[in-house]
This record gives structure tokens, C-alpha cells and sequence, in this order.
């Protein structure tokens, strides 16, 4: 049986390096793993107790709640904004926290990987995500990092799937949150 893994992207726009670095784990994903992108996150209003409760939650965060909760693991694909995580990525990790004890984070792996302009790819937007994901009561695999610095340049006519450093690092951090899942089922 395949490990399915949820791949969720902090940017929401089309043509962002993040986003082909996602759609590049889905291309280069082994057969054993099961390597989806999550579309919608746009869509989802800002976390709310008010508004999360039986009957209640918009469809946008139910559909999200519900993808998560199929997935085996979790793959976040974040750009950094002002030094931290973006807005529509911690926002999902909000949603997936709840219920608490008991949200759709809960027990599972989650890799942390991205590309910024910056010289240091990111890792300080990657670093609160993880601290998030593990608040939320995801397990975050600190093992398991990739930041690509300087996007805008190594990516302006290379998609990142055409980069056999990127492929060969990207493929690392899908197998072992695989194997990560694999452990904690």
C-alpha cells in the first residue's frame, strides 16, 4: 500500500518557485509514495474558534481537515515573508490543530522544505513552521530539511525538477518522511 503524503504550499502564487518545487516532489515521487498538492488554501477564511464548531466550519476548512486526515504525512513547501512563515500556511496549520488533541496533525510526520530569495533559502520560515506544526501536535522531522537559497536566480529558466541537486535532496526528504510514516502506523 502506498504512503500517502499531503503536500500543502505556502504561496499562492501560480507561478511561484515554492509551488514548483511541489509540483516537482509529485513528479519525481516514488512509486511506493503517493505525493498530492493541496489546492484551496486561498479559500479558507482565517482561523476562528467562532466559526469551528459542528455545523459550523466552512466547507474550505472541512475539506482541508479531512485531506490531512487521509494523509499518512504531511510535506510543507514554504516561501519566507518578512523573515517568517505566510499567512495561508500557518492559517492551515491553525485549522489542522483542532480540534485539540485530536486535530488532523496529530501523530503525524511532517517535513518542512522551501525555496526563498534570500541567501539562506528560507530556514527561518522553516523553523517556525516546524515550531507550529509541533504546537499543533504534528511531529515535525527535523532531520529532514531542504532550503534553497538565491530562487530567483537558480530558478529563473530551470524548473527545479531539471535540478539534480534539488531532485536528488527532494527525493531524500519524501523517502524518509515515507519511512517516517511507515514507522508511526
Amino acid at each position: 500500500m502506498a504512503v500517502r503524503i499531503l503536500t500543502l504550499v505556502g504561496s499562492l502564487r501560480s507561478g511561484s518557485h515554492n509551488r514548483r518545487l511541489a509540483e516537482a516532489a509529485v513528479q519525481i515521487a516514488p512509486e511506493h509514495v503517493e505525493l498530492g498538492v493541496y489546492d484551496g488554501l486561498g479559500a479558507i477564511p482565517f482561523y476562528n474558534e467562532d466559526i469551528d464548531h459542528e455545523g459550523t466550519v466552512p466547507a474550505e476548512a472541512v475539506k482541508l481537515r479531512e485531506a490531512a486526515a487521509e494523509a499518512d504525512a504531511l510535506l510543507l513547501v514554504s516561501p519566507e515573508y518578512n523573515g517568517t512563515i505566510p499567512a495561508v500556511l500557518k492559517n492551515a496549520i491553525d485549522w489542522l490543530s483542532r480540534p485539540y488533541g485530536a486535530g488532523a496533525l496529530s501523530g503525524k510526520p511532517v517535513a518542512v522544505v522551501g525555496t526563498a530569495f534570500g541567501q539562506y533559502g528560507g530556514v527561518w520560515a522553516q523553523d517556525e513552521a516546524r515550531k507550529a506544526v509541533r504546537i499543533a501536535g504534528g511531529v515535525p522531522a527535523e532531520d529532514l530539511t531542504l532550503s534553497i537559497p538565491s530562487s530567483v536566480v537558480r530558478f529563473a529558466e530551470l524548473h527545479p525538477v531539471d535540478d539534480a541537486e534539488v531532485t536528488e535532496k527532494l527525493t531524500g526528504v519524501i523517502e524518509g518522511l515515507a519511512a517516517k510514516a511507515t514507522a508511526t502506523v
